[in-house]
């Protein structure tokens, strides 16, 4: 493992342990050359998934396109960076849980409002007015109502 520091190749372990979702190995590294740490994380290498999107054009699953959505939905709330994660985490698992090694964007999104629902009301907000694109103000209204009851 590389040094993001000095970029030495030559680091040791200093502390192994899993991760908050069990499901990676989180790992304290120093650096033999310049003695700072940096934490890895290990993960399984899972099984490409294809999402079929809302066109039937079919592209590989990019986790970073969906941290990128709920990202913008907890602009300037509450929400910590963490509980964000743990949040991709939650969407992740169940859409590699899914059945199929093929996936309909609009189950990833479904799956993501509810779990962006759990976590901030005004993030849920703002991913479902894009998700579902409202057109109008009474679609958008009819989305808080739900959210109301």
């Amino acid at each position: 493992m590389k040094c993001p520091y000095c970029g030495i190749d030559s680091t040791s372990v200093i502390d192994s342990r899993p991760a908050d979702d069990n499901t990676s190995i989180r790992r304290r590294r120093q650096c033999d050359s310049c003695g700072k740490r940096f934490t890895t994380y290990e993960k399984v290498e899972r099984i490409p998934i294809m999402v079929i999107k809302k066109n039937r054009t079919r592209e590989l699953y990019d986790r970073n396109k969906l941290l990128a959505g709920v990202l913008r939905s907890c602009y300037k709330t509450e929400v910590s960076m963490e509980q964000i994660d743990n949040c991709v985490d939650e969407i992740e698992a169940e859409i590699f849980n899914h059945s199929s090694k093929e996936v309909e964007s609009s189950y990833i999104g479904t799956v993501a409002m509810d779990k962006i629902k759990e976590l901030d009301e005004v993030a849920y907000v703002r991913f479902a007015s894009v998700y579902r694109e409202f057109k109008d103000v009474n679609t958008f209204m009819d989305e808080l109502k739900k959210l109301l009851k």
